[in-house]
């Protein structure tokens, strides 16, 4: 006699959390009309029994292999590491396998991932670029189920998953504000150009000034060549050495501020005495330096279940539905390095 447990199967979760095998279904497929206390009731069962959605022979019959992929610039950029790690985690517990690819932020590996690398082992993709155009979406293979995570380079061209980024930035530009900064410079902004992520924080930041009387002085923003630490800490070591000495600096991403508030330190700057540091990201290691590190904290659990929810939705049902675009909430978290 085996001693192998056998495999739940969908009658005994029914069983278990008392409803019908098809209402278990419906919530595996995440059918809308199923209330939330049935739908936590199953879940409770589904997890209590260990079961697992078996897709792979519907996968087979439907032509589909079962794989999404992620593609993102950098994965030594904190963000997207931790980002992907929870749409893995959400595509696992959807039955689907993530395959991951690092595009470099170039725009020939962001069209080969956004065409499926005219390949047949996707079923469709989660980009986040920087380098596409908006012809290069206007024109791509609809056939291929595509979200866009950050911003998008061409409005209605596919689903679409961000932060409000000018909100955001307005409001860790009013909180430095509220603490009596007035020289704010934005570390990685941009001025002018396409609406990316930079344009639009730096947009925030500028509606903020604007909205306390402060004159925009364009000196203070200072683009960046890369999003790392060298960067950062090289942006700030060169603020710090002209006429624009800034009171506090708005970096556009944690790795900015991490090197920004080395280089500080080394220049002898207190902070937060001399100057206020904020980041964007929350990434783990911003709560772990020295002082702790003031981010605006986009809910990366909800950008990564949004993103496979409308991805899935797209392969289940190409054709169905307007293009949508989700803006998931963000939070800005104070620490030591504003007096936290």
């Amino acid at each position: 006699m085996s001693s192998v447990a056998a495999r739940p199967r969908i009658k005994d979760v029914a069983e278990y959390a008392g409803v019908s095998p098809k209402t278990v279904s419906n919530v595996i497929n995440n059918f809308e009309h199923v209330s939330d206390r049935t739908r936590e009731a199953v879940r409770e069962a589904i997890d209590a029994l260990g079961y697992r959605v078996n897709i792979a022979g519907r996968q087979l019959r439907q032509g589909r292999t079962g794989m999404i992929t992620l593609a993102v610039p950098e994965l030594d950029v904190a963000y997207f590491s931790e980002l992907a790690k929870h749409v893995m985690v959400e595509a696992d517990r959807r039955g689907r396998t993530v395959l991951l690819h690092q595009t470099g932020g170039a725009r020939e590996r962001e069209l080969a991932a956004l065409h499926g690398f005219d390949a047949q082992f996707t079923d469709g993709v989660i980009l986040s670029p920087l380098a596409l155009q908006p012809r290069d979406l206007a024109t791509r293979d609809r056939g291929l189920p595509v979200v866009l995570l950050g911003e998008r380079p061409a409005e209605g061209s596919t689903d679409h998953v961000a932060i409000d980024n000018v909100r955001a930035a307005r409001e860790a530009t009013e909180h430095l504000l509220a603490r009596g900064r007035r020289r704010i410079a934005v570390v990685g902004g941009k001025v002018r150009g396409p609406q990316g992520t930079d344009r639009l924080r730096t947009d925030g930041y500028r509606e903020a000034l604007k909205a306390a009387g402060i004159p925009f002085n364009g000196d203070l923003v200072v683009p960046v060549d890369a999003y790392h630490w060298t960067d950062g800490a090289r942006a700030a070591a060169a603020l710090m050495g002209s006429d624009q000495r800034p009171d506090a600096l708005l970096c556009l991403n944690d790795h900015l501020a991490l090197g920004a508030l080395r280089a500080l330190y080394e220049l002898g700057r207190s902070v937060p005495g001399d100057l206020d540091v904020v980041g964007f990201d929350d990434i783990e290691a911003s709560r772990f330096s020295v002082p702790s590190l003031t981010t605006v904290s986009p809910d990366k659990k909800a950008i990564a279940r949004a993103a496979v929810a409308l991805l899935l939705d797209r392969i289940d049902e190409p054709a169905t539905g307007p293009l949508q675009g989700h803006v998931v909430g963000h939070e800005l978290k104070v620490r030591e390095s504003t007096g936290g």
